[in-house]
């Protein structure tokens, strides 16, 4: 959803006729379900089930609020043509007592709409090496048909981690949608982004996909779970819609180039939006949406959002394998071989892990044998968090085989509204391949501390 597409994206088998055959349903909306237990040889790696008080947004530990019509720096209107301001209004976006999350699309008096979009916190969700990752929501979609749902695009999805900072990477970072849904049709819309835009292995700007109507009750009137899937092992992508498969995508498909671009980096963010027009709801009604009869009010309902993992390594598929290992894997910035002027700290919102404190000007670590591989590396990612005074910041910068080569590539950090608010921040570094010995190093023009980090990863 965040790339800039074209208004033919996604003409799927059901188009504007079938949405003109429904009719405006009635509100209703079934109780809430507890985040299911872990499947036989599945480890839960997150889950928010949205439990809250009436009113309240949704847990900002667990979630970014995206506003606006765009990121910073990135394409307008999302990229995507969607209409709609997103806020962090409880209006637009709340838990509703229940234990769901609702957001509302509202469209006041003049016509602007508004609606809301957000994003996990963690952007390292990833299978372990050979093993499964598992992403799944049970979702109410808008109960709104027929005319009065044109424009509505309701989405469950994921995108690749490097994309955040950068905005013009897409979709060689990967995206895959878990859910979409246009105009009120009864169908759920499974996705592959990939490779480069227009054309390539994923037929950009739409994607490889597939689409069905949800077993049982319309995917309007009633919750449906919605699963994808991202086995390392089989080297394939699995869609699912009350547990039935509907949807793959394997690596032979799209090349090992492919595959790897959007698989060797630091991982995926998952989001959850409902966005007004744009290409999608317009391509399939065949003109511009949303129009007069289309109705304000109708929110997708969130009951819950969890990720399991399965087999490889076992545990949580962040973890890092042992010893050097791939430039791709996260590498976690405790494991350091040596260091100078760092200690070692741990907190629950590392994912139980440990991070790398108390940085200041002149303070380094060291990582061994860290492969690049033959195709070379271009950008760099850390996770990083700073309660630094204001005034206080620095460099964190990357330099190969010795503290005393030049850097091939850095990023400012200053305050990001604690020592352990974490941001994912991307940097572009000289092209890398081989194997080498990996320096963090830290400059500032100031003797305080100013950084944490938890972890690193670099992208091709």
């Amino acid at each position: 959803m965040p790339s800039t597409r074209a208004p033919s994206r996604r003409k799927f088998a059901l188009g504007a006729a079938a949405a003109a055959a429904l009719v405006i349903a009635p509100l209703t909306y079934t109780a809430e379900a507890a985040v299911p237990p872990p499947e036989s040889g599945w480890t839960q790696v997150w889950a928010d089930d949205f439990n809250g008080a009436a009113g309240s947004l949704p847990s900002s530990s667990n979630w970014i609020f995206d506003i606006g019509h765009g990121y910073p720096g990135g394409p307008g209107n999302w990229g995507t043509g969607e209409i709609a301001y997103h806020t962090n209004n409880p209006a637009n976006v709340s838990l509703d007592g229940g234990g769901n999350l609702r957001i509302t699309p509202l469209r006041d008096g003049a016509g602007n709409w508004t609606s809301a979009r957000i994003e996990t916190q963690r952007g390292d969700f990833k299978p372990p090496a050979g093993g499964t990752l598992r992403i799944e929501g049970r979702i109410q979609m808008p109960n709104v048909t027929g005319n009065a749902a044109l424009g509505y695009w309701p989405a469950f999805w994921a995108l690749g981690s490097p994309y955040r900072g950068n905005y013009w990477n897409w979709p060689g970072i990967g995206e895959y949608d878990i859910m979409e849904n246009v105009n009120g049709i009864n169908a759920v819309w499974g996705v592959l982004h990939c490779g480069v835009n227009p054309g390539g292995p994923c037929n950009e700007t739409q994607g490889l996909g597939a689409s069905r109507p949800c077993p049982g009750s319309s995917c309007q009137s009633a919750f449906h779970t919605y699963r994808f899937e991202w086995d390392d092992g089989a080297k394939q992508f699995r869609w699912y819609v009350d547990g039935q498969q509907y949807h793959s995508v394997s690596q032979s498909q799209i090349g090992a180039d492919t595959w790897n671009q959007m698989t060797s980096h630091a991982g995926y963010f998952i989001l959850l939006n409902l966005a007004i027009g744009g290409a999608f709801p317009d391509g399939v009604a065949g003109f511009r949406t949303p129009t007069a009869e289309t109705v304000p009010g109708r929110p997708m309902v969130v009951d819950y959002v969890a990720v399991w993992s399965r087999g490889g390594g076992g545990g949580d598929p962040t973890d890092p394998p042992p010893g050097g290992g791939s430039a791709y894997r996260q590498i976690e910035a405790e494991s350091f071989q040596q260091q100078t002027g760092v200690q070692v700290a741990g907190a629950a919102n590392t994912g139980g892990g440990q991070y790398m404190g108390w940085i200041a000007n002149g303070d380094w670590a060291r990582y061994d044998d860290v492969d690049f591989g033959s195709t070379a590396a271009r950008q760099f990612t850390a996770r990083v968090a700073s309660g630094a005074a204001g005034g206080v910041s620095g460099l964190v910068e990357v330099r190969l085989d010795s503290r005393s080569n030049a850097p091939i590539g850095s990023f400012a950090i200053a305050n990001t509204g604690g020592w352990e608010s974490w941001r994912n921040v991307p940097a572009n570094i000289s092209g890398v391949t081989g194997v080498h010995d990996v320096y963090l190093t830290f400059t500032s023009g100031q003797p305080a501390d100013y950084v944490n980090v938890d972890w690193f990863t670099f992208a091709r």
